[in-house]
């Protein structure tokens, strides 16, 4: 296994009607896992305006960051790779969910509005995203396995 310095990402906990939004994880249908929209931080610009960028070319919505909700690192013993994602809590400012958004990159490819009963029926990660959606504590998910 390689040792890679590890990738920063921010994440957006985003709640419509109560509902979390939520995006596939990996696109073209290679698996039907589910995360909260976000992605990779540039380096030498703030975590909020990273989210910012990335929520919008994920879901075409502008939001404001709110606070942290939870830290969460997950990695590859595969590969080496090893990322550790900062949650905040967000607000829609404008825009609203259009089916017929498309991603630049085309990794996200559906987005989808889940109730917290309705993760019972879905694979999402990270294990803790119930707790640090619809709690009130900032939270720290140890070091989980990757999956696809």
């Amino acid at each position: 296994m390689s040792k890679r310095t590890p990738r920063l990402a921010a994440r957006a906990l985003i709640l419509i009607d109560n509902r979390l939004l939520l995006v596939n994880a990996y696109g073209g249908g290679i698996s039907d896992l589910w995360c909260a929209p976000g992605g990779g931080v540039h380096p030498g610009t703030s975590l909020p305006d990273n989210l910012i960028r990335e929520v919008h070319e994920e879901t075409g919505l502008t939001i404001t960051v709110g606070l942290p909700a939870l830290i969460n690192e997950f990695h590859d013993p595969a590969s080496g790779f090893h990322q550790v994602d900062i949650y905040f809590h967000c607000q829609i400012a404008s825009g609203q969910l259009d089916p017929t958004w498309r991603e630049p990159q085309g990794v996200v490819t559906d987005r989808r509005l889940f109730a917290q009963p309705d993760l019972a029926d879905i694979r999402y990660k990270p294990d803790s995203l119930p707790n640090a959606t619809w709690g009130k504590i900032v939270l720290y998910d140890p070091l989980e396995v990757i999956v696809r």
